[in-house]
């Protein structure tokens, strides 16, 4: 029997899932993390390189705050979605502190991590068609938010020999009229570059002049080494401050990846529009987590120059070790914890019966014949290399790349 006529019928070939979701691409860092915690479930002895987290305890006095805050009945209820009032304060305190980027607590929106502001930030500026400008290597979230909020991401590849630095001529090469913003990170994941003042200001301006959005991520902030040192856009291009939206949050300086509280610092119409939109998404980020960034915020940075020392340390063994490895090269990483060799030599070679021809193949090779996770280019927009994090510990950082020693000599003895 027919179906009455006023009934519509579905069509056989609609998708169960949206077209916009089905788009996104996993996240390559967390499947490999993933399926290396699954191996080592299994008893088989991987060293991961792949996720990006501090491999450090969040410190004593953050945990002791979070503990307070369960016993207190105010944190059993809902609060402000933007945030409580005392953390916005207190991220505003410290974004002058750190940055010397002064702003008002209004212009803060306390968010479910990091990925959150960058995912409130383009669904607040973004309409269809909007191209965003984002520099590869990138982070994996950067194109796919954008996605999700119907922009357009533009990638523009850098590679070693530049230090993974996006100049001028290349971003208004890339420009059209549909351009309205960049990404703009310093320090880099995945590359661990770290812009100077002058390069930084210049982008700044390119962009003011330009009258695009610039949204910069500085959650790397306190990891820089050597000579190189952080610098905050709209501190050198003050006039930009309207149209900057500033990333941040507590997951890699206080080591509370899995406390999962960020924020982002705009203009107020853009933290208002973004607060609404986040009020029917999540509401308020728990306030449990709330109590204890506030507490990492208010604090000293005692503990995350202990942290940043023993990256230090890992970064210089890391650049060494795989620059002694035959055919591959590694750009020295300036901040974050990522080092970001070059494997284009070993492609296409035998090894143990499998030729690779990229490094999402030879990821899966490694793991399979060295038992050591990473993650390949491709991931980052930047095919031939990969992202290796070194914050793990010293003696699994020293095993699991010589582990890819020993395996790639196999394959070639000198390039």
């Amino acid at each position: 029997m027919a179906p009455p006529p006023d009934i519509a019928v579905p069509e056989a070939s609609r998708s169960r899932i949206s077209r916009r979701v089905s788009a996104v691409a996993p996240s390559a860092t967390l499947a490999i993390d993933a399926k290396a915690k699954a191996l080592k479930a299994e008893g088989v002895d991987v060293v991961g390189f792949g996720a990006g987290e501090p491999d450090f305890p969040t410190p004593d006095a953050v945990v002791e705050a979070a503990v307070a805050a369960c016993r207190d009945s105010r944190n059993h209820r809902y609060t402000p979605t933007a945030g409580l009032p005392e953390l916005r304060a207190a991220v505003a305190a410290k974004t002058e502190r750190d940055s010397r980027y002064s702003v008002a607590p209004s212009q803060v929106l306390v968010t479910n991590g990091g990925k959150q502001a960058i995912a409130n930030a383009f669904a607040t500026l973004l309409d269809p068609g909007d191209e965003v400008l984002v520099p590869a290597p990138y982070w994996t979230t950067y194109p796919e938010a954008i996605a999700l909020a119907g922009g357009v991401p533009v990638g523009i590849p850098t590679d070693a020999s530049t230090g993974f630095q996006v100049g001028v001529e290349q971003l208004e090469s890339a420009a059209t009229d549909r351009t309205k913003a960049i990404v703009f990170v310093s320090p880099s994941n995945p590359s661990g570059a770290v812009y100077g003042r002058e390069a930084i200001a210049a982008i700044g301006e390119l962009a003011l002049s330009r009258g695009w959005w610039v949204l910069t991520d500085e959650i790397y902030e306190h990891f820089v080494y050597g000579e190189a040192e952080q610098s905050s856009m709209p501190v050198l291009v003050p006039d930009l401050a309207d149209r900057c939206v500033v990333v941040n949050g507590v997951a890699k300086t206080y080591a509370m990846t899995g406390w999962r509280v960020g924020w982002m610092i705009a203009p107020r119409d853009v933290v208002d529009a973004a607060t609404n939109l986040q009020s029917h998404e999540t509401s308020n980020v728990s306030n449990v987590a709330q109590r204890a960034a506030l507490a990492a915020v208010s604090g000293d940075l005692e503990a995350a120059m202990r942290m940043r020392d023993a990256f230090d340390r890992r970064r210089r063994t890391i650049h060494a070790m795989l620059n002694d490895i035959p055919g591959v090269t590694c750009f020295e990483p300036q901040g974050a914890f990522y080092a970001f060799p070059s494997f284009e030599a070993i492609l296409g070679r035998e090894i143990r019966g499998r030729r690779p021809t990229s490094t999402l193949e030879l990821a899966e090779v490694v793991l399979d014949e060295a038992q050591v996770a990473f993650v390949p280019g491709e991931a980052f927009g930047a095919p031939g290399y990969a992202r290796f994090s070194y914050a793990l510990s010293d003696d699994d950082l020293v095993k699991g790349i010589s582990r890819i020693g020993e395996l790639l000599r196999e394959v070639v003895p000198s390039v």
